[in-house]
């Protein structure tokens, strides 16, 4: 099967880039945790390995290519031959090619390329909360067959971080990551929050029960953090699963503390 057909790296969209210019906020090695959690993702793994074109675009980098660069040295140890392509609104940030990764012009409309990964990260924190489904529809009509979606927030230095993962029709699951050193409580990373949840954290919506159960496992896992933090995040995780939360347990042993839930798990209530 031949490659989707995509065009030339770093030409310019045929059509106007949907959006908006962003701050451009931008620090190396800030997105660390969400790209260590691509790479060991096996779905990721899978639509990586299995893409006849392993085009995998990285929206609204900000004022510096870093953080694209280095997800493009991490996936490479998932695909050699992974390309990847920056896409910014702001033309003043669009850069020449470097270290096998191009940039160029685009928005939501992924300037015409048919990924099978888009990572969107720290973009639509920036948006109204309403056109937050308009964004994901534009760029999961982009995706090649099987294609995902990785969309979220993190603070500046990368120690709270919150994403969801998206497919072609629509979110997935929600995912937590931190620095178990720079939290007191799990519901510390609310304010990280994707924008489709953050203004949904109150009583009586999903989110809030999450991380206000969260929060309880946590104070009842207290005397396992003689053995340190990320013990009693496993701990907490385990607690919530008794408590009937589908929280995914943690794959791997990871210096990250995540917690990953279904969509479903925490979808707005209407």
């Amino acid at each position: 099967m031949a490659p989707s057909p995509t065009p030339r790296p770093g030409s310019s969209p045929t059509t106007r880039p949907q959006g908006a210019i962003t701050r451009g906020t931008t620090g190396i090695n800030r997105l660390r945790r969400s790209d260590r959690w691509l790479v060991h993702h096996p779905e990721v793994q899978a639509v990586l390995a299995g893409a006849a074109d392993p085009l995998v675009v990285d929206l609204g980098y900000g004022a510096m290519p870093t953080t694209t660069l280095e997800l493009a040295s991490r996936l490479r140890t998932v695909r050699k031959d992974v390309r990847v392509v920056g896409l910014e609104i702001d033309p003043a940030r669009v850069v020449p090619p470097r270290d096998g990764v191009h940039f160029g012009l685009g928005g939501f409309e992924l300037a015409g390329h048919t990924p099978v990964l888009v990572r969107a990260f720290n973009v639509l924190r920036q948006y109204p909360e309403s056109e937050v489904a308009q964004a994901w529809t534009m760029m999961a009509a982009r995706l090649a067959p099987g294609g995902l979606i990785i969309e979220g927030t993190c603070d500046e230095l990368g120690r709270r971080c919150a994403w969801l993962l998206l497919d072609a029709s629509g979110p997935r699951t929600l995912t937590l990551a931190c620095d178990p050193f720079d939290i007191d409580k799990p519901s510390d990373l609310a304010e990280r929050l994707p924008k489709a949840l953050i203004h949904q954290n109150v009583p009586g919506q999903p989110i809030h029960d999450l991380l206000a159960a969260a929060d309880r496992c946590w104070a009842s896992a207290a005397p396992h953090g003689v053995f340190g933090p990320r013990v009693r995040w496993r701990m907490m995780l385990k607690s919530l699963r008794d408590n009937g939360f589908p929280v995914e347990p943690q794959r791997r042993q990871v210096r990250d503390c995540i917690l990953t839930t279904p969509w479903a798990a925490v979808a707005p209530l209407a």
